[in-house]
């Protein structure tokens, strides 16, 4: 199954779980109302038919203050976490962990994290670290993958050696890829929600019990004390059941997800051992009677859902349990059962983590060792789903530890520091804009920077001097590798940074292909909409052919001679087959404006799952010729048309 399925699949589960989140607020709604029925008839000292005898409109009231409470705490709580997995990271008690951090075991996961968002395409998620948790456990969260984090224990960081913490690593990557997080919060608001009816109830006998009888000696029924503790006793049940139903409904989808998420962690990082050891280390912290994968935070219950283990075990671990036991997962990974391990302070290699990222994006790109690569899984294959996108774009990029150390790193101490500081992020970008070529834009580009940016101009162009001495195929990695500090600035310098980015591309009164795939990436992980879900309106591709002529033109047409460009677009034309491409559909380049493609992009966002993988296999067919490799200016183009659709990319581009 490879991500679009998935995403697909992450769409349709969270309809049905909305339906079976409704179906359990309609039988509270339901069961309050009987509830509040026969207290109010109690109250009356029985002297009406409990079928008749309410005030007008008793039950559409009662219907709606419930709605009213399970609502207004759904809202609650999802304004509260209105920051996505931000907000979620502190809740849980998290440290953002800065991009320029210096400690070792925090350097080592950063430099994880950059290597799968380097091999996947997608942003860099921001890092945090829960530093009172000694238990081996992680969560992602967020809304929307250009705003995701990433979250470990303290218990992560020192027991993990750094296969088993790559390991962990590929396994939130999933989450993000599979689209799992955006229900995820959203279970947390709905279950808040119910919880409100249970709150209430206990707000009520905690009143009931503090006031005296206000009956007088001529009215009958029960004193107005016993009425609040009964009210009191029946809404607290009823709020417990509902959280009861939901938690179950909760464990049951969280399970399946975690199955999915070590099989794709295996497949990333090409190592059973990785996730496979982690696991097996939680489960021999569990079995010396240690913290295991538990986690302390008064608000674990609330998000045991997000973790990587079992965050809160509890007597009923069997039903309410959001993880499969570590054995069965174990097994999984595996193909056979094997024996826990007993954890240790890792420390071997950390002192290699100071150094920088392997250079994934140095490396070449070689189909028939991909394919060697996954079918040397051998038993263990036949374990896992197929993730043909996502799943080969990380394993064929991430390295193995022989393999990364023999790789030459692309970026200078100089480049990289610049990477991972925010307001030397943004000057860094300035720099990727400009151009020393053209003395007259690089002129005007010049009094751009000193009129709107006057502390970023010399930093910006000391680092033009930098990325001139860099391969122009390591540009557009850096720029990845510079989101989580770009991401620290404030909604008005990420504005200005863009407003600026625009200006300096028009210094020249043109817009290169290379502009606007700097541009495209910008807009989509750092925009005001980076963080929000995209509506799906056209359900087939076919209903995006000008816009599909427009794209394959722009990647067929970058290829230098015309015999090659016409063999690009017969590749895209076969594997698009309803789309009827004719030779006369290929259009010229040097008519097109980027303005179009902009809009083409924006409107293949708005594809179903589905769909988006017939338009990246043809853009990929179309840029791949026989030899299985393609220019570097090509790549970057379908990196950003895989950052434009938020789409992971596929193994072509991944390596360079």
């Amino acid at each position: 199954m490879n991500f679009f399925e998935q995403q697909d699949q992450a769409h349709r589960q969270s309809k049905k779980l909305l339906f079976l989140f409704f179906l359990a607020v309609v039988a509270i709604v339901v069961t309050v109302d009987f509830s509040i029925a026969f207290v109010w008839h109690w109250s009356q000292g029985s002297r009406t038919d409990l079928a008749q005898g309410y005030p007008p409109g008793f039950f559409l009231l009662s219907s709606l203050l419930t709605l009213a409470v399970i609502a207004g705490g759904t809202l609650f709580e999802i304004y509260q976490l209105r920051d996505g997995g931000d907000a979620v990271a502190q809740m849980a008690g998290g440290r953002l962990v800065l991009p320029a951090s210096e400690d070792i075991h925090e350097r080592r996961l950063l430099n994880i994290v950059e290597e799968m968002a380097l091999a996947s395409g997608i942003a860099c998620p921001r890092v945090y670290v829960l530093d009172n948790e000694d238990a081996i456990n992680a969560f992602a969260a967020g809304y929307h993958q250009n705003e995701a984090v990433v979250a470990v224990t303290r218990g992560t960081l020192m027991r993990l050696n750094r296969d088993e913490l790559q390991g962990v690593v590929g396994h939130e990557f999933s989450h993000i890829l599979n689209g799992d997080m955006r229900m995820n919060i959203r279970l947390i608001g709905v279950l808040f929600g119910i919880q409100m009816i249970a709150g209430l109830g206990q707000e009520l006998m905690y009143w009931g019990s503090r006031l005296g009888s206000s009956r007088s000696r001529d009215e009958k029924g029960p004193p107005i004390q016993l009425v609040l503790l009964a009210l009191g006793v029946i809404l607290f049940v009823v709020g417990y059941v509902g959280i009861f139903f939901g938690r179950l409904i909760k464990s049951a989808v969280s399970r399946q997800r975690e199955f999915l998420a070590d099989a794709s962690s295996v497949q990333f990082t090409r190592n059973p051992d990785g996730i496979g050891g982690a696991l097996r280390k939680i489960g021999g912290l569990t079995r010396t009677n240690e913290c295991g994968s538990r986690i302390d935070n008064p608000r674990a219950e609330q998000l045991s859902h997000l973790f990587l283990g079992a965050a809160r075990p509890n007597l009923l671990s069997g039903l309410f349990a959001t993880h499969p036991p570590l054995e069965e997962r174990l097994q999984r990974v595996y193909g056979k059962n094997v024996a826990f391990l007993e954890p240790v302070d890792e420390q071997e290699g950390m002192e290699a983590e100071s150094a920088a990222i392997s250079a994934v994006a140095s490396a070449p790109f070689n189909a028939a060792g991909t394919a060697r690569d996954i079918a040397g899984f051998g038993a263990h294959s036949a374990a896992l789903p197929e993730m043909a996108m996502a799943g080969l774009a990380l394993a064929t990029a991430v390295p193995a530890k022989a393999a990364a150390s023999s790789r030459p790193n692309p970026y200078n101490s100089t480049l990289l520091e610049a990477a991972r500081a925010p307001q030397s992020a943004f000057a860094l970008v300035l720099a990727m804009l400009m151009d020393r070529r053209n003395p007259d834009a690089y002129r005007v580009q010049q009094q751009l920077l000193a009129q709107s940016a006057a502390g970023s101009v010399t930093q910006a162009e000391q680092l033009l001097l930098q990325l001139e001495a860099l391969q122009n195929n390591a540009r557009l990695p850096l720029l990845d590798l510079a989101m989580p500090a770009l991401k620290l600035l404030s909604p008005a310098q990420r504005g200005e940074l863009l407003a600026l980015s625009a200006r300096l591309i028009t210094a020249d009164q043109q817009m290169t292909q290379a502009e606007f795939v700097i541009q495209s990436v910008l807009e989509r992980r750092l925009g005001p909409d980076a963080g929000r879900a995209i509506p799906v309106r056209y359900g087939q591709i076919g209903q995006l052919r000008s816009e599909v002529c427009l794209l394959g033109s722009l990647v067929a047409r970058s290829f230098a001679r015309q015999d090659e460009v016409g063999a690009a677009w017969l590749r895209l034309a076969g594997v698009l087959p309803e789309l009827q491409l004719q030779p006369s559909d290929l259009q010229n380049t040097a008519e097109m404006d980027f303005f179009d493609v902009r809009i083409a992009l924006q409107k293949c966002n708005q594809l179903a799952p589905l769909a988006k993988p017939f338009l990246i296999k043809a853009l990929f067919a179309a840029a791949t010729p026989g030899t299985g490799s393609a220019e570097h200016e090509t790549i970057d183009l379908l990196r950003a048309v895989c950052a434009a659709i938020d789409a992971p990319v596929p193994e072509l581009a991944s390596l360079r």
